[in-house]
């Protein structure tokens, strides 16, 4: 039989050592006379710095736990969408492979031949995506940082997208002010968060919809928008959507891994700025800011 200490748990043991120094500080308070000696005021004085100490001990390692269990669910959920994304072309690519390997495929060999590299194209850009977001986040860069002039990098990715846009009914513009709007940037990844962003309001934006692209500069940087009258996103979803494999339970979600929002935060975040969705109604207006 054990005679021990009973078990207890570690959020237990730090309510008792709470309990225990707030006793001892309420009853030295208590028992010692008014007219307290030096050893009474410096007990007093001891069992209170006790009870304080264990107090935010306790909050500490609350808000540890909490966090851990936060980091550890976020993991998890992080691994399970990879491996989801991961597993479907993978699937797919045994199945080819096998359809050729066992004779099966006959005159579609060509067209399966066709699927697998579009599969392996696939894979290959998940996988780019996620070292990307996996060096930003980690501040493992080393961007060319410069003066770069916004209206002409708007112009050329809006043109870039131009034609994708009117097969599907787009009308996609630029608007940009007389004068000139300059941030400290690195070019090459700025272009890849509009490249992002456009490319996710053009899909998702009715035929005879449009998508309007803006930047205006301010005292403290620019301010870039993309905006089209799309079906939009709810506002549950509004901070989610720039977390990494989210898709949410709309229409709105990302095509492909959910992985564009996700890297375009993590490039302007950067940067020292910040992307963050506005509100519209209807459509959706995606907005970040850039040094100047």
């Amino acid at each position: 039989m054990n005679r021990g200490f009973p078990a207890m748990s570690r959020g237990q043991w730090r309510a008792a050592l709470i309990a225990l120094a707030a006793f001892l500080a309420g009853a030295a308070a208590v028992a010692i006379p008014n007219q307290m000696g030096f050893t009474q005021v410096l007990l007093v004085l001891a069992a209170v710095m006790a009870a304080a100490v264990a107090a935010g001990l306790a909050v500490r390692q609350s808000m540890e736990e909490r966090m851990r269990r936060q980091v550890e669910e976020a993991r998890r959920g992080l691994v399970a969408a990879a491996s989801h994304d991961l597993r479907t072309p993978l699937a797919s690519l045994r199945l080819l492979v096998e359809a050729i390997d066992d004779g099966v495929a006959g005159e579609d060999r060509d067209r399966y031949l066709g699927e697998i590299r579009t599969h392996v194209a696939v894979l290959s850009d998940l996988i780019d995506d996620l070292f990307e977001l996996s060096r930003i986040e980690a501040g493992d860069i080393s961007w060319t940082m410069r003066q770069v002039e916004l209206g002409d990098l708007i112009g050329d990715t809006v043109a870039a997208f131009r034609a994708s846009a009117e097969e599907r009914g787009v009308h996609l513009a630029a608007e940009l002010p007389a004068e000139k709007v300059v941030a400290e940037a690195d070019a090459e990844k700025v272009q890849r968060v509009l490249f992002n962003l456009i490319q996710n309001a053009i899909r998702h934006t009715p035929a005879d919809g449009s998508v309007t692209v803006r930047a205006r500069g301010g005292p403290g940087g620019v301010e870039v928008e993309v905006a089209d009258s799309g079906e939009g996103i709810p506002a549950a979803e509004g901070e989610r959507v720039f977390e990494a494999f989210y898709r949410g339970d709309s229409a709105r979600g990302e095509d492909g891994a959910g992985l564009g929002l996700a890297i375009s935060r993590a490039i302007v975040e950067a940067h020292g700025g910040r992307i963050w969705l506005e509100d519209a109604h209807p459509g959706t207006r995606v907005r970040f800011t850039l040094p100047a």
